[in-house]
């Protein structure tokens, strides 16, 4: 019984040497899709990386002109974007002095800007001030929103900001 077993090991051996045809393609298979799962994740992750510097950019336009509307807290109504035909204009107030207002139409002028100059998105690149003006002793209220359309997307997104400024004495 010794005999047999051993004989049928040693045939076994002997036809089992090297890797077969359909091995080797199967293991090419499992490898090529492993390598595309691969580069689907680091696509992915391109991707949310890009959405997450846009959505920093926005948030940082957000401030920027949120610091320029407590600077210059004399041009309250000044700020708000529905108050100009069209887009604010430049004023030139780095070389000239300039009222409230004007300094507020230029600080929009150049806020706008930048927004263009940042973000993707062409004709969906918005920034947008509303000012709700009280009188003392209330605060004025400022609602900030930026927008913007990621490439190869058809989803505007936004980034929306209030802030209350109480009024001066």
């Amino acid at each position: 019984m010794k005999m047999n077993t051993r004989r049928l090991n040693v045939v076994a051996r002997a036809r089992q040497r090297g890797i077969t045809m359909v091995e080797s393609l199967v293991a090419l298979v499992v490898i090529a899709v492993g390598m595309l799962g691969i580069a689907g994740l680091y696509l992915s992750s391109m991707q949310a990386s890009r959405s997450a510097k846009l959505r920093s950019h926005a948030v940082e336009l957000a401030s920027s002109i949120a610091d320029r509307i407590r600077a210059n807290r004399d041009a309250a109504v000044a700020y708000g974007t529905a108050a100009y035909d069209g887009e604010p204009a430049k004023q030139d107030c780095d070389t000239k002095l300039c009222t409230p207002a004007q300094l507020a139409q230029d600080d929009l002028a150049r806020w706008i800007e930048d927004i263009r100059a940042t973000l993707p998105g062409a004709d969906a690149v918005t920034g947008v001030v509303t000012v709700t003006d009280r009188n003392r002793p209330e605060s004025d209220n400022y609602v900030i929103v930026v927008n913007w359309r990621e490439a190869n997307s058809d989803i505007d997104y936004s980034y929306t900001v209030s802030m209350n400024l109480a009024n001066p004495l």
